[in-house]
């Protein structure tokens, strides 16, 4: 007589929203199936936003019914969205039962740029970040990263229920969210392969960015299985005081840093020259920010082409730094200006949704009563609810 105990459960279905194309069409041939599939696939879900087989029109109804039993694309579950009045949009994703994360889009004319989190919290605790005050939970699954690309493009799409009519909204990402993308390596490649395919994001390679905060041997990793472009979290000109700021300095100090950024620039000798890095340099009232930094900053990037962000800091409770006066930063991109680097500041977008990289995440618990209102006003019809 057979019982529970020796009845197997069925197993669960599969998450094809991660799978970069190889993955995909060996996933295909494992279930008996050609592997063009694949491409059929990554075509409506990641160009037209569809996670339902059924619309899947091209696809046999038989290979449609047996994908929704053994198959899944579900993204991560928007736990709080907010849409700024200068239109950048933010999410908070819940990951697992008690992690989240955020994602934020910038707008800039024709331009969107999305900045993508890889990991929940941070391990590498710099002092200036909130992100690293949260704490390092976990890495974000490649379907977890890729996700929030599409959660994003989605969103695009509420008005436009013509597949043909739709168009890919997203036209750069940036890997700057939450998390040092390096150290979650094995799920942010396959991530970033979907970013790059014609067949899902088609976006270019250079309109695709990892940001790190030196983690040398995998920057050259890096370099030998994907070429995006490559941005350092750099911050201070000098070791002593990125000791301080960016702790796995300590580990990789600048010497070693820049060694590594001229192998991959080197790596790409057709591009020499015209590729840059861009170093990234959050501007801290006081701390940073004198024209001898500045000065300092010239002669360690003479022999690393680069291009310099500075970054207005974004003060958090309790953060020890403030930001630079505006004048101040102007006076420190004038002298880089002035040696001949491209060197740009970037722009505070979203300050009424709180845009800073990891400062709404921590702040949504305690935004319960504003969440339920929002919720309410969904349901009421008075917001739209993105797809999700």
């Amino acid at each position: 007589m057979m019982t529970t105990d020796n009845i197997s459960a069925a197993p669960a279905p599969v998450n094809l929203l991660g799978y970069d194309r190889a993955r995909l069409e060996a996933w295909f041939e494992s279930i008996g199936e050609k592997k063009f599939r694949a491409a059929q696939v990554m075509k409506w879900v990641h160009q037209l936003g569809v996670a339902d087989f059924d619309e899947m029109s091209n696809i046999s109804k038989a290979l449609r019914e047996k994908l929704k039993r053994i198959a899944v694309i579900r993204g991560p579950e928007v736990v709080y969205r907010e849409f700024s009045a200068d239109g950048t949009r933010k999410w908070v994703f819940k990951v697992g039962e008690n992690s989240m994360v955020e994602t934020v889009l910038i707008p800039d004319g024709d331009r969107k740029t999305l900045c993508v989190s890889s990991q929940v919290g941070c391990a590498l605790d710099c002092s200036f970040c909130s992100t690293g005050k949260q704490g390092f939970q976990r890495d974000l699954s490649a379907a977890e990263i890729i996700g929030q690309v599409w959660v994003a493009n989605r969103s695009y799409f509420e008005d436009v229920p013509d597949y043909d009519a739709r168009e890919r909204a997203i036209t750069n990402v940036v890997m700057m969210g939450m998390g040092e993308p390096l150290l979650n390596f094995d799920n942010v490649v396959p991530a970033m392969d979907l970013m790059l395919d014609d067949y899902a994001y088609g976006l270019s390679k250079r309109r695709v960015t990892l940001s790190t905060s030196g983690v040398v041997p995998m920057m050259d990793r890096l370099t030998q299985t994907i070429d995006v472009a490559l941005a350092v979290s750099l911050h201070a000109p000098n070791n002593t005081l990125r000791d301080e700021l960016v702790p796995i300095n300590r580990k990789y100090p600048l010497e070693d840093l820049m060694a590594a950024c001229r192998r991959y620039l080197h790596h790409y000798q057709g591009d020499f020259g015209r590729r840059k890095i861009t170093m990234e340099y959050v501007m801290l009232d006081g701390v940073n920010d004198h024209p001898e930094h500045a000065r300092q900053l010239i002669r360690l990037l003479k022999d690393v082409p680069s291009k310099i962000n500075l970054i207005p800091f974004n003060p958090f409770p309790h953060a020890p730094y403030g930001r630079s006066p505006r004048s101040q930063i102007l006076a420190f991109q004038k002298l880089l200006v002035e040696a001949g680097y491209i060197c740009t500041i970037r722009a505070t977008r979203g300050d009424d949704i709180d845009a800073a990289c990891g400062q709404l995440v921590g702040q949504v618990q305690d935004r319960t009563r504003r969440f339920e209102k929002w919720q309410q006003a969904v349901k009421a019809g008075e917001i739209l609810r993105s797809p999700q």
